[in-house]
């Protein structure tokens, strides 16, 4: 009998230039534990055993990925990574392209997940839970962290306009993990959303949302990658004393 489970891809936009970083190549590229940002990004994506493709979305005219002294690294993470050079000028547009790129090879049911190049501290323990609370619902879900500081909105002049109520508050992280036919007709119909979840929920419908932790973090300045460093570290460590 034909197995008919759905399949688990990964998309890895990356195509944006980090200019909120302030450095002269886009963060994604930027040295951790010397090796490139990315790299620790899509590792666990490659060596997840339920993925069964990854897909990282370059721009056109990117020329930072095929240099020789990183040409080993990208063959290290396996043959499930598949380099796309088809980034858009947003997010949306970059995944909707390669959504688009990738239409034989996914399957309508498969589930597609979509992950930030610049959140290189994912876990397997938390991509697990992602799966296992995922689970079948059709409305996908995300990983994400309840708010737990108190939150202020500015009046637009640096002071506090109101306190907001953080109650009910979530941060959203990535990999967002949806139906690859939901995805594609959601970002078709709501192109300005910001992030996946944010299309599907334009579309009608409640995703789940995951807990997560603050060590999947997003590097987007300076003092976020020393703290990256630091958590990968202790990841490795783990690692280590975990295989003996």
């Amino acid at each position: 009998m034909k197995n008919t489970r759905p399949a688990y891809h990964a998309i890895v936009p990356a195509a944006g230039s980090g200019a909120r970083f302030g450095a002269n190549v886009p963060k994604q590229y930027l040295p951790i534990m010397g090796r490139p940002l990315i790299w620790h990004s899509l590792t666990t994506l490659c060596n997840h055993p339920a993925l069964a493709s990854v897909r990282v979305v370059l721009a056109p005219d990117d020329p930072h990925w095929d240099t020789p002294e990183w040409h080993t690294l990208w063959f290290s993470l396996g043959p499930s990574l598949e380099v796309l050079f088809c980034g858009g000028k947003t997010r949306a547009e970059s995944v909707r392209n390669a959504l688009d790129a990738a239409q034989s090879a996914i399957a309508p049911d498969d589930w597609v997940l979509v992950h930030d190049a610049a959140r290189p501290c994912l876990s397997c323990a938390l991509l697990d839970r992602l799966i296992s609370k995922v689970g079948d619902g059709d409305a996908g879900g995300l990983l994400a962290v309840p708010l737990t500081d108190t939150i202020k909105r500015d009046n637009g002049k640096a002071a506090v306009l109101e306190t907001v109520p953080r109650a009910g508050l979530w941060q959203a992280q990535t990999p967002q993990m949806f139906r690859y036919a939901m995805l594609t007709e959601a970002l078709a119909a709501f192109p300005e959303t910001t992030d996946e979840a944010s299309a599907i929920e334009a579309a009608g419908f409640a995703p789940r949302l995951v807990a997560s932790d603050i060590s999947n973090l997003k590097v987007t300045y300076p003092e976020d990658h020393v703290l990256a460093e630091l958590i990968l570290h202790g990841l490795r460590d783990n690692e280590r004393i975990k295989n003996g």
